[in-house]
C-alpha cells in the first residue's frame, strides 16, 4: 500500500506519459492508416512497377521488428524521439494495415467488380461503390485490432528515452526504488486505453451490420 501512495505522488508523470502515448498511438493510427491505403492500392494495382514497391515495403517492414526499425529511424534521421516514434509507430502500422486492407478487398467475389463494370461503371467508381462498402466490414475488426496493437506498441518508444507512459513509469520506480506498484498503474491505464478502443471497434461494427440490416 505503501508503494501506491508514494507512486501516486508521481501521479503528474503518469498522466504525462499517458498523454504522449494516446498522442503517439493516434499519429501512428492516422498516419499508418494513410500509408497503409497508398499501399494496399499499389499492391492491387496493375502497374507491376508500383506493385513490386509497395510488396518490396509490407515484406520489409514486417518482417523487421519494430524496435530496430525505430532505433534506425532514430540514428538514421538523426531527430527527436518523439518524432522517431511517431515516424517509426506510422510506417510499421502502414505495413500491416495495407496487408489488412488487401485482404479486404480480394475477400470480396471478383464477379461484383465484374458485375459493376458490365453496369458501365470505371473500375475506380465500381471500386468505391460497391467494393469497398463491402470490404469494409471484413476490414474493421482487423484494423481494430491493428489500432490496439499501436497502443500497446507505444510503450518500446521508451528505450529511446521518449517520455511515454512505460519512461515515466520507470522513472517514477526509479524515484521510489519501488518496482510493481508503478507498473501495476501502468497495466491499467494501458488496459483502459486498449478497452475504450476496443469498445470504439465493437460500436462501429454493430453501426455497420445495422446499416446493412436498414438496407
Amino acid at each position: 500500500m505503501k508503494g501506491f501512495i508514494a507512486a501516486w505522488e508521481y501521479r503528474d508523470f503518469f498522466l504525462n506519459g499517458l498523454l504522449l502515448t494516446i498522442i503517439l498511438s493516434i499519429v501512428g493510427i492516422v498516419f499508418g492508416t494513410i500509408i497503409g491505403v497508398i499501399m494496399a492500392l499499389m499492391r492491387i494495382s496493375n502497374y507491376k512497377v508500383l506493385n513490386k514497391i509497395a510488396k518490396f515495403y509490407v515484406d520489409l517492414l514486417r518482417g523487421t521488428p519494430i524496435l530496430v526499425q525505430l532505433w534506425m529511424v532514430y540514428l538514421i534521421i538523426d531527430t527527436s524521439q518523439l518524432m522517431a516514434g511517431f515516424v517509426a509507430l506510422s510506417i510499421n502500422s502502414g505495413a500491416y494495415v495495407a496487408e489488412i486492407i488487401r485482404s479486404g478487398i480480394l475477400s470480396i467475389p471478383k464477379g461484383q467488380m465484374e458485375a459493376a463494370r458490365s453496369l458501365g461503371m470505371n473500375k475506380r467508381m465500381a471500386m468505391t461503390e460497391i467494393i469497398m462498402p463491402q470490404a469494409v466490414k471484413n476490414i474493421v475488426p482487423v484494423l481494430g485490432n491493428e489500432f490496439i496493437a499501436i497502443v500497446k506498441e507505444s510503450a518500446i518508444v521508451s528505450v529511446i528515452g521518449g517520455a511515454e507512459l512505460m519512461y515515466q513509469t520507470n522513472k517514477v520506480r526509479n524515484n521510489i526504488y519501488i518496482g510493481m506498484p508503478p507498473l501495476m498503474i501502468a497495466f491499467f491505464l494501458y488496459f483502459i486505453l486498449t478497452f475504450v478502443l476496443t469498445k470504439g471497434v465493437s460500436l462501429i461494427e454493430r453501426r455497420l451490420n445495422t446499416n446493412d440490416k436498414n438496407k
